[in-house]
């Protein structure tokens, strides 16, 4: 009985409780769509992170000649080429013993044979689409097939099997025999991060959603708690007025959380289509799973009701506890100082004196600066409401500033999820441009068009082999022959003393010069086409230096800070005749012509072993880059997503506010009070707390980004500001939200009518 009646009163209790119901819903929908696109692409990351690896694969190296290896074995080469930055995965296999069943590749029904390759959809699609000498050469023969899925980590994918003679896969430096092919997922450290950043993503997105759902859940509360304490005073108990009310809030949740499902899948399609981890995911991996759509669709009206409940904690005292109100105490000064705690141990003491900063107190600083922030928002409210009611004299700034000094904790509630999420927006949004900006600038941006290629440094394979004098040659004299290119070798070092005992005179770096890493020789007059490297002192024609960081290091900011490797106090040397080639700097402004160059490197770096990849330097600053943009767009995205959520809650409130305060507002119009005076004050109630949480929240990301930016030291970049992104996220966002309040306020004019004037 209890139940049909909460029932009745949700869906038969007039104009009211319908317009309760559909705003609940329509908000709890937009919530739930938006929680289940984070779950979605979730689950589509965990899938594409666990797949078996097969790249992984390693193997022991055939003894003596290559058809001695172990039965069933094939031979492998894997590493890895590139096509204007965009990395391409090539396996060399070879079949040793054709009678004998081979290791199975995933998504490969059958190894290709000598003069075959298979390759995936977007590299057949990339090969038919470019000129034959700048991609296709590098892989010698006729397409046998295309691979699978299962050997893709999603469409956008660059895979190719190669198939090679095994007399011709031995002679290859780097190749093993492999008689079983890995199928377990790979241990990669950007696995953590993402994960890490898509928890940060849940979280930062169901704590606006429950705010969201407690506001929608406590609209119209004041009137409702009326008419409860009514049916108490009818003779109803306790647990049935809680039963009534979690019946009528859990309603509009779970027609909500219907909806939101229904809203999901319209939007997946175009979810599909999102490359949080620089490719697209396979779109049908991007679903929440079967547990995952019952916890939401179970756990959002549960969490509706508990929130109605506790908002009828007054009612559940007596019947008459909801006349009995008691003005709630104002926040103290004593909640900003988490936030000013945490700004001074991230940017004071630990960076202090120059030394890399305590990851511990970092994370204590960021956590204490978030908790801070929500915590010191009603006082920031309290005091911009008192600081507004002193200064101004209109009756719409008085009225809001006198409600938000009343109430500050019930005002900034709705935005509480705004904060967060602007904080860690803006501090990433500081941080990447700056960052990014510093690894395109190394050497004043003058390597962005240099490609290094690296063969060996040392005697033995470990890193690969220095190319011979005759080899050497004859690749520079092809690289020589390209149009408009200037080639810098990078002659190794002979008899390079070994690394001393006991301590160091010096830490390696600008500055120290220890004989045992000079480990380089490079000509002068070559190094002249390369300034940002250096000179030579007059009258030198070779010296020696270290050229391994530049050679292997992926992150240009390190590449920067040492930078020049030459100047006049550099060694002097001599470039013999008999010298091997360690590594060669092409400069070639033509991207046509430096993917011609990198497919004549191709069979050399094959033969040295190299693990190296020939790429530009704006190339390998890229890589980097494209990771830090992801960071940001996936912090951006939760920006916009959490405002959106935000903006829904804004709206309830909104509404809420205007039903809760129906009596007060339609006397304050028979007295005379314009609507408009009405709607300033329902406006200015909703937008100071907005803007003022805006404002703090990116006033504290800035004020983390730039340690962090002097940390770096980044050299020879500019000062870099956010993006345009970041601007049209909040921005925007903030517009949207403030469009949304102004949604709310045409009821006003109905709701306080004078001639509707009569109050229960």
């Amino acid at each position: 009985m209890t139940l049909r009646l909460g029932l009745r009163l949700a869906l038969r209790g007039g104009r009211e409780a319908a317009v309760r119901l559909a705003l609940v819903t329509c908000a709890v929908a937009m919530g739930v769509a938006v929680l289940l696109s984070t779950l979605a692409l979730f689950n589509a990351f965990q899938v594409t992170a666990g797949r078996p690896c097969w790249e992984c694969t390693t193997g022991s190296a055939p003894g003596g000649w290559a058809l001695g290896a172990t039965p069933g074995a094939v031979l492998w080469n894997h590493r890895q080429d590139s096509y204007a930055g965009r990395p391409i995965k090539r396996l060399d296999v070879a079949v040793l013993d054709a009678e004998a069943p081979a290791p199975a590749v995933p998504g490969l029904r059958a190894l290709p044979g000598a003069g075959r390759y298979a390759v995936s959809p977007a590299l057949a699609e990339l090969m038919a689409a470019v000129p034959p000498a700048q991609l296709a050469d590098r892989f010698p023969g006729t397409r046998a097939g295309l691979l699978g899925r299962a050997a893709l980590s999603g469409p956008d994918d660059l895979v190719i099997v190669v198939g090679q003679t095994p007399d011709d896969l031995a002679a290859m430096a780097g190749t093993v025999a492999v008689d079983t092919v890995i199928t377990t997922p790979a241990t990669d450290d950007t696995t953590a991060l993402y994960e890490h950043g898509f928890g940060i993503a849940a979280l930062g997105l169901i704590f606006p959603l429950l705010v969201l759902v407690g506001t929608a859940t406590r609209l119209a509360a004041a009137r409702r708690e009326a008419r409860f304490a009514a049916i108490r005073l009818a003779g109803a108990t306790t647990r049935q007025i809680n039963a009534i009310a979690s019946v009528d809030a859990a309603l509009g949740a779970l027609l909500g959380a219907l909806a939101g499902v229904a809203v999901f899948q319209a939007l997946r399609p175009a979810l599909a289509e999102v490359a949080i981890t620089g490719s697209r995911f396979f779109p049908d991996v991007v679903a929440p799973t079967a547990p995952q759509y019952a916890a939401v669709v179970a756990g959002v009206p549960l969490a509706a009701a508990g929130a109605a409940l506790w908002s009828l904690r007054r009612v559940r005292i007596t019947p008459l506890g909801a006349a009995r109100k008691v003005r709630a105490s104002a926040p103290g000064w004593w909640r900003v100082l988490p936030l000013l705690a945490g700004l001074g141990l991230f940017a004071g003491p630990v960076f202090a004196g120059g030394d890399d900063p305590n990851a511990v107190l970092v994370d204590a600083g960021l956590v204490l600066i978030m908790v801070g922030l929500v915590v010191a928002g009603p006082w920031l409210t309290m005091l911009a409401a008192r600081l507004a009611a002193r200064v101004t004299s209109g009756a719409a700034t008085l009225l809001a500033a006198q409600r938000l000094a009343a109430d500050p904790k019930s005002a900034f509630r709705s935005v509480n999820g705004i904060v967060l999420a602007v904080f860690i927006g803006t501090a990433v949004a500081g941080i990447v441009p700056a960052v990014v900006s510093g690894q395109e600038a190394a050497g004043d941006g003058t390597l962005n068009a240099v490609m290094r290629a690296s063969f060996g440094y040392a005697d033995d394979d470990t890193e690969g082999l220095p190319l011979p004098p005759g080899t050497a040659a004859e690749l520079l004299a092809e690289v020589g022959a390209q149009p408009g290119v200037t080639v810098l070798p990078i002659y190794r070092r002979a008899g390079t003393p070994p690394w001393p005992d006991g301590p160091l005179p010096c830490d390696p770096g600008p500055g120290c010069r220890l004989d045992f890493m000079l480990g380089h020789v490079v000509d002068c007059d070559a190094l002249a086409g390369f300034p940002a490297l250096g000179r030579c002192a007059p009258g030198v024609r070779a010296v020696t230096a270290t050229f391994n960081r530049l050679l292997t290091s992926d992150n240009m900011l390190s590449v920067g800070r040492n930078l020049p490797i030459v100047d006049a106090g550099s060694p002097a040397a001599s470039v013999g005749l008999g010298a091997p080639l360690a590594a060669v700097l092409i400069r070639a402004d033509d991207p046509a012509v430096r993917e011609r160059i990198r497919t004549l490197l191709t069979p050399y770096v094959a033969r040295s072993g190299s693990t190296e990849t020939p790429l530009t330097f704006a190339e390998v600053a890229r890589v980097r880059a494209v990771l830090l943009e992801q960071m940001e767009r996936v912090a951006l995205a939760i920006v916009a997503l959490t405002l959106l959520v935000a903006g829904c809650g804004l709206l309830v409130a909104v509404v809420g506010g205007v039903v809760e305060r129906r009596q007060p507002f339609t006397l304050l119009r028979l007295c005379g009070t314009p609507t408009r005076i009405l709607s300033r004050v329902v406006l200015l109630e909703t937008t100071v707390p907005v803007v003022l949480a805006a404002l703090v929240a990116a006033a504290a990301g800035f004020g983390v980004a730039k340690p962090m930016i002097d940390q770096l030291a980044i050299k020879s970049a500019p000062v870099a500001l956010p993006g345009p992104a970041y601007f049209l996220t909040v921005g925007g966002g903030l517009l949207v939200a403030l469009l949304v309040i102004l949604a709310g306020l045409p009821p006003l004019r109905r709701v306080t009518a004078p001639d509707n004037a009569r109050f229960e």
